[in-house]
């Protein structure tokens, strides 16, 4: 087998989640990962700062791809709805990926040192957001706002999204949490606790 393969680091992924559900992610090592994957440990540590990193690999370009889909919304949207449509876009485009997805998470759920990582990956996601929006002339402290609460639904559309069918759409599921959000600030306003 050659040493480089063009498709090493998603075999590598593949190996770990494969590991890690049957060692856990405590007993298995990197050695184990690129022996399984049929390459070097060498080749691992190529693409991969570390084995928790092999959970993560979708993760490096998602942020970019986000900030790509609020671009294309058109520049007269609302922040609101930029952050909206270009979310409903980054949902189509993971739909495909719900049973990895729903792998790592079991995984990460089951290690804190994993949660810690996962708090990251939704740090960088709220921070591509919120620089896209203030390149649309959004006031920063708005912006930063904005994409904390954008990244709060995304999260939550995705923990709805894996508890529910496989068919079920992650589209929808972002739809509804908004739908949420907004009934909660509307009555926490109705009620005088609002500004």
């Amino acid at each position: 087998m050659p040493r480089w393969s063009p498709d090493a680091a998603l075999r590598l992924e593949a190996a770990a989640l494969d590991s890690f559900e049957e060692h856990g992610f405590t007993d298995t090592t990197v050695p184990q990962i690129a022996a399984r994957a049929g390459l070097t440990t060498r080749t691992f540590f190529r693409h991969f700062a570390d084995k928790r990193d092999s959970l993560f690999l979708r993760d490096r370009e998602f942020p970019q791809a986000v900030r790509d889909f609020l671009r294309s919304v058109p520049a007269e949207s609302t922040p609101v709805a930029t952050v909206q449509l270009g979310l409903a876009s980054a949902c189509r485009g993971v739909q495909g990926w719900r049973p990895q997805i729903a792998r790592r998470q079991a995984i990460i759920r089951s290690e804190p040192a994993l949660q810690e990582r996962d708090l990251l990956r939704s740090h960088r996601l709220g921070l591509a957001i919120e620089q896209s929006l203030v390149e649309r002339d959004v006031a920063q402290p708005q912006a930063h706002t904005l994409a904390a609460i954008a990244v709060t639904c995304f999260d939550l559309a995705i923990a709805r999204w894996l508890d529910e069918p496989p068919d079920t759409d992650l589209e929808e599921n972002l739809l509804a949490v908004w739908d949420d959000v907004r009934a909660v600030m509307e009555e926490g306003a109705g009620d005088g606790r609002g500004r």
